[in-house]
């Protein structure tokens, strides 16, 4: 199972479960450092590692830390019955089959 937050560029309000990414973690991602960027953990999509088609197979971009994800995980895990996830569900056309 694959779970994917989404990051914005738009402030949340106070009332959201969201962080910034601070600039070190931007860097480290391989995100625009000069933008300001909240990861959204209040909203969240699910997935099959197997069958998704948000991987792909070249090397990733970069990653965040653990410093900076645990306390997030461990936030969300507390939080999880609260939250909003969507699973996403893909029909392979009868052409590719």
């Amino acid at each position: 199972m694959l779970l994917l937050f989404p990051a914005t560029t738009k402030q949340r309000e106070p009332e959201r479960f969201a962080a910034e990414i601070p600039a070190t973690e931007r860097r480290r991602a391989g995100l625009d450092v000069d933008l300001r960027l909240w990861i959204i953990l209040d909203e969240y999509n699910t997935d099959v590692v197997g069958q998704s088609f948000y991987l792909e197979p070249e090397p990733p971009i970069g990653r965040f830390s653990k410093a900076f994800v645990l306390p997030l995980v461990r936030e969300f895990v507390a939080r999880r019955t609260s939250l909003r996830g969507v699973t996403l569900h893909y029909r392979v056309p009868a052409s590719v089959v």
